[in-house]
């Protein structure tokens, strides 16, 4: 049986998006005021820093029951035990991360397209990316947006479950939901906010809104069997 995971507030995190501050503190602190999942984004850091942020975050997160994914880089996620991997399209292929993680590892992938969400349905991936919802300053050269009407398409011809990124707020993050997505994932709406507490506690709210009760953290994930 695969991990169980809650993707509802899903936190992209990485040192260029901290504004300074301690990333592990940003982090801990967003996790108090409801951030359900964690990616670790690091495009330009040497290996050892890279290595040296991700154990530092699994350590803080470990007591917090919120998974630790790494961005792109199977050989960190591995070295950590993080409890999983996000991969683009342009990644190790999602068999050979399966094959190097095992079978109780989260492995979420980015699609941009309709036909990359098609091609996505032969893979027993555990979420898709759906990326970007709407325009974003944290993601440069991205393809179109979705929208919401690309999103509630896309609801209705995968089998995955959805996570929406790209430009996504507590003001719109409501909309994401009802068109299809089990969860929300943002980078600045919450490491560029005064308090990241306070961000992902309106972030979580306005998802509980959505889904019609507030003593629901999320939709149901399917289970994958292993």
């Amino acid at each position: 049986m695969r991990m169980k995971f809650d993707p509802s507030v899903y936190l992209v995190i990485g040192k260029d998006f901290t504004g300074g501050r301690d990333l592990v503190e940003l982090v801990v602190e967003a996790v108090q005021g409801g951030v359900t999942m964690v990616q670790l984004r690091e495009k330009e850091a040497a290996a050892c820093e890279f290595l040296d942020l991700a154990r530092a975050l699994k350590q803080a997160l470990a007591s917090k029951s919120v998974p630790l994914l790494i961005n792109d880089n199977v050989e960190i996620a591995r070295a950590v035990a993080a409890d999983g991997v996000h991969l683009g399209q342009s990644d190790l292929p999602y068999a050979e991360a399966r094959r190097i993680l095992g079978p109780n590892a989260c492995i979420g992938l980015s699609i941009e397209t309709r036909e990359q969400a098609l091609q996505a349905e032969a893979l027993d991936v555990d979420y898709l990316g759906v990326s970007p919802v709407f325009p974003s300053a944290s993601k440069a050269d991205t393809a179109p947006p979705w929208g919401l009407d690309g999103l509630s398409w896309l609801r209705s011809h995968t089998r995955h479950p959805l996570v929406g990124i790209g430009g996504i707020t507590a003001e719109n993050a409501a909309s994401v939901i009802r068109a299809g997505a089990h969860g929300v994932a943002v980078i600045s709406a919450i490491a560029s906010a005064p308090s990241p507490r306070q961000a992902a506690q309106s972030l979580q709210c306005a998802i509980r809104s959505a889904l019609g009760n507030s003593n629901s953290d999320a939709r149901e994930i399917p289970q994958s069997q292993t």
